[in-house]
């Protein structure tokens, strides 16, 4: 039996007041940002092999996640169990199946609603629809007008109203706001900003009678404070979007458990199933918070796994077994792929895919390769290397774009992909061929210091050929000053192939960084 830490958590608010005692509390289950991650995963946050399973060494999983839910919702009673999005997108389970293992898993587990991610819409509104109908619970998002978009109009609310011990409960879903920019919604969904939709939703609930109210917001923990602060009747924020760990015990989280703006309570549980979020609310008779308080449960080897589920996972993983076991590479060392590191510095998972990606092309005359970091989502740990592990770094079958544009459309490529460290956005740009110098300290849009192409100083007027995925040159991640390149070509191979045979061609392969990215102290 685990440790129940949530129990004794005093970060939450407690606004108990004289002898009065509310009689109305519900335990808000939760999860975020799981990418597939339907096998356990390692501490990486990458596969994790049935020996190392065997071991302890391993985290999260979906037959764990069952087993955990399972004593989680005895204990609590009444409860609601909802996700902040990106179930979508990360390993072989999703580029096979897309949807299909998701909906089966979540209806299995019992989820009362689930916002839209963003990767929800990597694969167009026709995947998107599929898994909306294949789910037993809504599917919301408050802030996109999907009535212009044949597959989704009707088939998404902004919002529900669900009961739970005798009680209406309102949730309201959000997505990001540059989802456009982030995915392949088409051009039929119309998003808007997060505060304005939220508030009109609850406004809505609350002339229903409804005064307990759950925002499941794919927006990233800065969104969250921000709605939490601009809006109001807002009792619950469940978080997504920025991989964020909330929590009172654990040194790496970004803040507390809940994170309190005023009387509304932010929670947020990591990614990847390696945690599930707890958080114990107590309502007033007017429905107002007088005690929140949790901590997220970690699902490590201490949670016994579900042997029906993992049964299960293991009939799906069949089919993939002969593609993700096959040995491609080998690496001295563990190569950093973090998305702390490679949304915020030079990362060697971004050298080694930008070098690859140049390595590739450079008979063509290309001289610049730009990776977004964003595209880049986990690390590897030294030894063989298997085609399942390049996967799950670089899940989203992207293409290799080679085009031409000029030396100051690359200075605005880099001032875009530097524009957004401070939310972790995943526009940061990894880079080979050239180096650049920025200031973090200076505005958005003016943090470029320098920029140099192989040993001379850019030249805003001369032509350049760049290698990059297709995603990026076709104005994902705000590059949009690339989307009129001239002498595009969007078809090369797959990214994750070019990847792979590059580690091989430099076996063992060495990770490294050689300071091409430097920010000025």
């Amino acid at each position: 039996m685990f440790m129940r830490l949530f129990a004794t958590s005093t970060a939450g608010l407690a606004l108990m007041a004289g002898s009065a005692m509310a009689d109305y509390s519900l335990t808000v289950l939760h999860t975020n940002d799981f990418h597939a991650r339907f096998e356990p995963i390692s501490k990486y946050d990458s596969g994790c092999s049935a020996e190392d399973n065997d071991e302890g060494k391993c985290f999260g999983g979906s037959a764990r996640l069952v087993s955990a839910l399972e004593e989680a919702k005895e204990r609590a009673g009444n409860y609601v169990l909802v996700d902040g999005g990106d179930q979508f997108q990360g390993t072989l389970f999703y580029t096979y199946y897309k949807g299909k293992v998701a909906a089966e898993m979540m209806n299995k587990m019992g989820y009362d609603g689930m916002t839209v991610g963003n990767h929800e819409f990597d694969d167009g509104p026709e995947v998107l629809r599929g898994f909306v109908d294949a789910v037993d619970f809504p599917i919301l998002m408050s802030n996109a007008d999907v009535s212009g978009e044949p597959l989704l109009a009707g088939a998404i609310q902004k919002s529900t109203i669900i009961e739970k011990g005798g009680e209406k409960i309102g949730l309201i879903g959000l997505t990001p706001e540059d989802t456009h920019e982030l995915a392949s919604p088409g051009k039929n969904v119309i998003f808007t900003a997060p505060v304005d939709a939220v508030q009109g939703e609850v406004d809505k609930l609350t002339a229903e009678g409804v005064n307990k109210i759950i925002v499941l917001s794919h927006s990233g923990y800065a969104v969250d404070q921000e709605v939490a602060a601009k809006t109001t009747g807002v009792d619950v924020i469940v978080g997504g979007h920025t991989n964020t760990l909330l929590s009172n015990t654990n040194e790496r989280a970004e803040g507390p458990y809940p994170t309190m703006v005023g009387s509304t309570a932010i929670v947020s549980a990591y990614a990847y199933g390696k945690f599930l979020g707890e958080l114990n609310v107590t309502f007033d008779d007017d429905g107002n918070v007088i005690s929140a308080t949790g901590e997220p449960i970690i699902m490590d080897a201490a949670v016994a796994e579900d042997e029906v589920t993992k049964a299960r996972i293991a009939e799906l993983a069949g089919p993939l077994e002969e593609i993700r076991q096959k040995v491609v590479a080998e690496t001295g060392d563990a190569i950093e792929g973090d998305r702390s590191v490679c949304r915020a510095v030079e990362c060697p998972m971004g050298n080694l895919i930008a070098d690859a990606m140049l390595d590739r092309v450079a008979d063509q005359g290309i001289q610049i390769a730009i990776q977004n970091g964003g595209g880049i989502r986990a690390s590897i740990d030294a030894g063989e290397v298997t085609m399942g592990e390049v996967l799950t770094v670089l899940p989203f079958q992207n293409t290799l774009s080679t085009f031409t544009v000029t030396g100051q459309t690359i200075i605005d490529a880099l001032e875009n992909g530097v524009s957004q460290v401070e939310e972790g956005a995943g526009r940061f740009p990894q880079v080979a061929g050239i180096a650049f110098t920025w200031d973090p300290k200076a505005e958005p849009g003016a943090r470029i210091v320098s920029v140099t192409v192989g040993d001379a100083p850019i030249d805003p007027a001369a032509s350049y050929g760049v290698v990059s995925n297709n995603y990026v040159r076709n104005g994902g991640d705000g590059y949009k000053m690339f989307v009129d390149a001239t002498d595009a070509y969007d078809f090369g191979p797959d990214l994750a192939d070019v990847t792979a045979e590059y580690m091989a061609a430099k076996g063992p392969y060495a990770p490294y960084t050689d300071g091409r990215i430097t920010a000025v102290e």
